[in-house]
Order: structure tokens, then sequence, then C-alpha cells
């Protein structure tokens, strides 16, 4: 049976739109990732995003998955998944023991982009399965059922991290690296952040800026205080409860203060800059 009949034969038990996204996310590009995503689609090349929380890597995914038209299967990785939940198992019901394909032997099977989200934080001994997925075999070896899926011509496989938090935790193996492409994802410049903020919260542009602002201090105290700085996505939280009628101070200390640090000196330095600007 060729990889196109077994594909078929599986996608008249799956409903394909549910992958689907259907409506067009708003992405904002900053360079030309969305060329270079586009070129490394057509070759089916791996691709690694690469960049801080928060600052669109996710977005990006599903706004090429729109763009490109193909089945989006996003998996959130933890440092409690193995190997079985992304590849599948054997299950017992009614009727026996059953086999069921993971999220990742369901994109292969279908030619769906599979996003791995922060892949670093699986364990190492899982992240190896995706090693065949992402060579000239194409291929994903289900070691339990005695089955090798050969991927779906559309299939491709993207994986993100945040290389500057997790150098200190945990890496990705050479091994695994040297088998994607990169693409840098990093928070915009302040003109494209503000403008960012303003679509997804509605608020009036001196108040994104401002936002923009308080970020840009509070980055460039990573490393000094602070393990991350405030991300793009906390400015589009604080601008939600801003745009509610939330005091913009109140709003600020609950997205941009509270949920990145708990040391009292940082949080009355971050504290300091919001009344600068409110």
């Amino acid at each position: 049976m060729t990889k196109a009949s077994v594909a078929a034969k599986h996608n008249d038990t799956l409903d394909m739109s549910q992958y689907m996204v259907a409506r067009e996310p708003y992405y904002r590009p900053v360079a030309n990732e969305v060329e270079l995503y586009e070129a490394a689609y057509s070759a089916r090349m791996p691709v690694m995003l690469k960049g801080p929380t928060g600052c669109g890597k996710s977005r990006f995914v599903e706004y090429i998955a729109w763009k490109l038209k193909k089945p989006l299967i996003t998996v959130a990785c933890n440092e409690d998944m193995t190997a079985s939940d992304l590849v599948g198992r054997y299950l017992l019901d009614a009727s026996g023991t059953k086999w069921h394909d993971g999220p990742l032997t369901v994109a292969a099977r279908i030619g769906a982009i599979c996003y791995l989200d922060e892949v670093v934080e699986a364990r190492q001994d899982t992240t190896v399965v995706i090693h065949p997925l992402t060579d000239h075999r194409r291929q994903l070896p289900l070691e339990k059922k005695g089955e090798t899926v050969n991927c779906h011509e559309d299939f491709q496989l993207v994986i993100s991290y945040n290389p500057g938090y997790q150098s200190l935790m945990k890496d990705l193996k050479q091994s695994t690296k040297q088998r994607f492409g990169a693409i840098d994802f990093n928070y915009p410049e302040a003109e494209v952040e503000a403008e960012i903020v303003m679509h997804e919260t509605k608020v009036e542009k001196s108040v994104a800026e401002k936002l923009v602002q308080i970020a840009h201090r509070a980055r460039n105290l990573k490393g000094h205080g602070l393990d991350e700085g405030i991300s793009t996505r906390l400015l589009a939280y604080a601008g939600q409860l801003i745009a509610r009628g939330i005091d913009a101070k109140a709003a600020c200390q609950m997205t941009l203060v509270r949920p990145i640090t708990d040391d009292p000196d940082m949080r009355d330095t971050l504290d300091a800059a919001i009344n600068t600007y409110f």
C-alpha cells in the first residue's frame, strides 16, 4: 500500500477540519520570517523557532498554517511527556485493546504541520523519536505496534524553544539541533510592538507606547534580577484590562510585574517604572 493510500484510509475516519485554522490569525511580520518559512516548507525542511517567551512563535505557526491551508497539530511539551504521548499507545476499551495514534503520528499520516512547543521541556529520550522524521527517511517507527509510518508528503515538523532561558537548565542535543533549519525570533522594535498591542487590545496608541516603554525597561533587567523580561503577550494582557476600564497602574502590576517576579526589590523597581509612565 502506498503512502497516499495509507493516508487516505486513515483520513476516512478522521475529521480533518478540526486541525484547520479557520480564521486568519493576526501576525505582524517583523523581518523575512514568512518568506524563509515558506521556502523551508516547500522543501519540507524541519524548522526550529528560537526566541523568548511570548514573542509570537506560536502565533506565527498558526498564521503560516492558515496561509498555507495546511492542518496544524500543536503539542505543548512538558517534563512528564513520554514517547508514547507523542506516537501513541494501546488502550483498553469495551471491545478490547486498541491502538490509538498520538498527535505526532496523526500529523505524519495526514500531512499536517506538527508543532512541538517548548520541545526541551520534554525528556531527552522522548525527543529522540523525532530523529527519523527529520532526515531523508521521513519515517516514524511505532515499535510497540510493529509498524513504520511513512510520512505524508505534506508533513512538516516544527519545534520551538527559548535558548536564553533553557541554557541554564536544559538544551537540545546537537544531534537534534542539526536536523533543523532555524529562525530567530525576538521582541519587535518599539513602533511595531506598539502596533501589535493596539491591534490586540484596541487601546489608544499613547497607551500602547507606554506599555512598550515599560517592557523595554524590564527587558534591560534580564540577567540582573529577572530571568525573563516582559513579553509582548503580557503587554496584550495589560492592554486588555485597561481597555475594560481597569486603572492602568493596577492593570500593569497584575499583568507585567506580579507574573514575572516575587522579589520585593524587583517589584518595587518595576512598579516605579509603571508610575513613571502612568
